[in-house]
């Protein structure tokens, strides 16, 4: 992709979004879900955690999953409430039903760097093998794991199979950790028990045996980065925010585009996808073996570096360096992992930009292509504005957002898909704007 001066331009931070017909009920875009329609948690699911690892391989063209192993951790931290997801977010997902009675018991939508990988020049015929997990709670009886895929009329269809039984299916740590020595886990914030908090866990990454101070230093900050900013900041007694002491064996990121190469922790790296900027690990399977036991509902990586860059997909994980940008990258990419938002910015010559070119509604909460309205943040625009929304000057665009409308230029695209405000976290370094406030707002709700 070509580079711009946009500052979010080389971090392509993509959320795509899938409908969720096959649960049965949806919710309209970042509106909370009824929690009476959930399925009892203690009926179906132990305390722990079952992690699935896996290979997804193929192409634009055609893919197919390779299962990799089966894994445990001592203590579920996800939503006790909330098992079946009520949020139109995320090209694939998983679908865990009781293998007696077929009933539907849980299920979340996700992303995945495949996904982007499609997108790119290489992703149209070349074969990549690229590791995933997800994790799930512990199932008391037999379940059936069902790996989705969003087919062309945006409806999920699945790709493979699991059949898991507690009782007999071989449970080991399904990859050799190797050098992980599992060092202990720090609490920098605690509000209260994972099961009832949103718990966000900090993987340091490019941290020599030297740098531990260091560390911890940037770890106390990047938790202060997360809630500087709102909806966050008046919720920062809802999460609970945990730091992974695992140092690597020398200091430093892994960076192509400058010859320097880094026997990190989790194996990140700059230059995915040809982007100089775009800072991400394919390493999977290594980055949950040194979360190990910590409770995450959320992973951010915190990575070593000076250098601008960062990256996040939706449930998968964040990634911002350590620059005197972090108090800016950091949130932005929370709205990608955590919020399933999309970028607001234009971005035509990059290697997305005909990402969200369908014929149906964008299913990220924040762009629209007036498709189906209605169902998006119609309901926050005054009856009086134009929809469209002609463009407006702000006095301060770092610092405010302007009225809710429907402005274009959205989605990398400028013409044909729309913004709610003239300027977001979500385009350029200001605050969250209404639409992705509720949006995040309504996540946070499913985990309390």
């Amino acid at each position: 992709m070509s580079h711009t001066n946009h500052p979010y331009a080389s971090i392509i931070l993509r959320t795509c979004v899938a409908a969720l017909f096959l649960c049965g009920w949806a919710t309209s875009w970042g509106q909370s879900p009824d929690k009476h329609k959930q399925p009892r948690y203690s009926k179906y699911f132990t305390d722990k955690t079952l992690r699935v690892e896996y290979y997804r391989v193929g192409n634009s063209h055609w893919d197919t999953i390779e299962l990799h192993g089966y894994g445990s951790k001592r203590q579920w931290a996800g939503s006790g409430k909330v098992l079946l997801d009520p949020f139109d977010y995320g090209t694939y997902r998983v679908l865990v039903k009781d293998r007696r009675t077929g009933k539907e018991i849980y299920s979340r939508t996700y992303n995945t760097l495949f996904h982007e990988y499609c997108d790119t020049p290489e992703g149209k015929d070349s074969v990549a093998r690229m590791e995933e997990v997800v994790l799930l709670p512990w199932p008391k009886a037999e379940v059936d794991i069902c790996l989705q895929k969003r087919d062309e009329h945006q409806q999920f269809q699945t790709s493979k199979t699991l059949h898991f039984d507690p009782a007999c299916t071989p449970i080991a740590p399904a990859i050799d950790c190797g050098r992980i020595s599992h060092e202990p886990t720090v609490r920098l914030q605690y509000n209260g028990a994972p099961r009832k908090k949103i718990d966000i866990a900090i993987v340091p990454e490019g941290y020599g045996p030297f740098d531990i101070d260091k560390m911890l230093d940037d770890m106390k900050n990047f938790t202060e980065y997360i809630f500087s900013v709102e909806p966050f900041k008046s919720r920062r007694e809802d999460f609970n925010v945990w730091g992974v002491l695992q140092p690597g064996e020398s200091s430093g990121i892994t960076d192509p585009t400058k010859n320097i190469r880094v026997n990190s922790t989790v194996g990140a790296s700059y230059g995915t996808f040809g982007s100089d900027r775009y800072l991400m690990t394919f390493y999977l399977f290594q980055l949950h073996c040194v979360l190990g036991s910590t409770p995450c509902d959320h992973i951010v990586i915190m990575a070593n570096s000076e250098t601008y860059g960062g990256g996040a997909i939706y449930n998968f994980y964040a990634i911002s360096a350590v620059t005197s940008m972090s108090p800016h990258i950091l949130p932005h990419e929370l709205g990608h992992s955590i919020g399933g938002l999309a970028d607001e910015y234009v971005e035509e010559e990059g290697s997305y930009a005909d990402i969200h070119k369908t014929p149906y509604e964008p299913t990220e909460p924040n762009i629209t292509n007036l498709v189906d309205f209605e169902k998006k943040w119609k309901d926050l625009v005054d009856a009086d504005t134009p929809i469209p929304t002609p463009p407006c000057t702000l006095d301060n665009p770092m610092g405010t957002c302007g009225p809710v409308g429907v402005y274009e230029g959205a989605g990398y695209a400028a013409k044909g898909l729309y913004r709610p405000v003239m300027n977001c976290m979500m385009r350029y370094y200001a605050p969250f704007c209404p639409v992705c406030t509720r949006a995040l707002n309504a996540i946070f709700d499913i985990y309390l």
